[in-house]
């Protein structure tokens, strides 16, 4: 098929849902639980019914609660903005999902730091 260039259609309204989603939690959201909160991905069932949202959040481990009640609480509403926005046959119930992938790369990067410090050696050699 000439240019779907690999991306399904699910693929596409997934990728609109995600900035449409950030658009409206950054202007239109004025829940200050929600604050700074970044849309990683979005997953889309078969049928359209439910996305499930992936975030993070600056907020850390501490707030992270009280950053998934906002979201879960605004979910009707950005939901039906979202419906306004974008034009597919249903648009799909919200579950926000933290996205514990940042939050672990940033551990890790964090752990091999410590490591090379501790054992005397900063980044490796350039073997050229």
């Amino acid at each position: 098929m000439a240019g779907n260039r690999g991306f399904s259609r699910s693929d596409r309204i997934a990728e609109q849902i995600r900035r449409e989603l950030a658009e409206l939690i950054r202007s239109e959201l004025r829940d200050p639980r929600v604050g700074m909160v970044s849309l990683t991905e979005v997953q889309i069932s078969p049928d359209y019914a439910h996305a499930r949202v992936y975030f993070s959040t600056l907020a850390g481990s501490e707030g992270l609660a009280e950053v998934q009640a906002g979201l879960d609480k605004a979910s009707g509403f950005l939901r039906s903005e979202l419906g306004k926005r974008i034009t597919i046959h249903m648009t799909p119930q919200l579950h926000f999902v933290f996205d514990e992938s940042l939050e672990r790369g940033a551990q890790l990067s964090k752990l091999i730091g410590e490591a090379a410090a501790i054992s005397g050696h900063g980044d490796p050699p350039d073997r050229g």
